[in-house]
C-alpha cells in the first residue's frame, strides 16, 4: 500500500501566530483552500485554522479581521507520518472526524494530506469512504 508521502500535497502554505483573521482568509482565497496550518518560527506545526473556525470562532463572534489567529485556531491537532500507510492515515481521519491531516516529520510540517487526496488513489477508496462516512456522521447532542 502507498504511503501518506507519496499522495500528501507538499507544498502547504502556512500562517504564523503573529498572523491574523484577515491573513488567513486572504490565504485561503488565494489558495482555494479551506484550512491552513499555523507553525512556528521553525516549520514546528503549532495549529490549524479552517475556514470555519474563521467564520464560528472568528467573525461571528465580532472579532475584527484583526484579531490574532491564536484566538480562533484549533491547537488540538492530529497528524501523521509521511512513511504512515494511507489506510492508517484514513483510520486517523475517520477516528477524529478530519478531513485534513497535516503530515508531520521530525517536529515540522512537511505537507497536508486531505481526503481528496486518499479518493483518488484506487487501493484507498474503500478507506476514503470509510473516513467519509464516519467524518460525515454527525454527532449526538447531549
Amino acid at each position: 500500500m502507498k504511503t501518506v508521502r507519496e499522495v500528501m500535497t507538499g507544498e502547504v502554505s502556512a500562517c504564523t501566530t503573529d498572523d491574523h483573521l484577515f491573513d488567513a482568509a486572504t490565504m485561503m482565497k488565494e489558495r482555494n483552500v479551506g484550512a491552513v496550518p499555523v507553525c512556528g518560527s521553525n516549520q514546528e506545526l503549532l495549529g490549524m485554522v479552517t475556514d470555519r473556525d474563521l467564520v464560528i470562532r472568528g467573525y461571528a463572534n465580532k472579532k475584527p479581521g484583526s484579531t490574532p489567529l491564536q484566538e480562533v485556531m484549533s491547537d488540538k491537532l492530529y497528524h501523521v507520518a509521511p512513511d504512515a500507510t494511507l489506510q492508517e492515515a484514513s483510520n486517523v481521519m475517520a477516528e477524529h472526524q478530519v478531513r485534513r491531516l497535516p503530515v508531520v516529520e521530525q517536529g515540522k510540517l512537511i505537507g497536508i494530506l486531505s481526503l481528496g487526496d486518499l479518493s483518488l488513489e484506487d487501493m484507498s477508496d474503500e478507506a476514503a469512504g470509510r473516513a467519509l462516512g464516519e467524518i460525515s456522521e454527525r454527532p449526538e447532542l447531549h
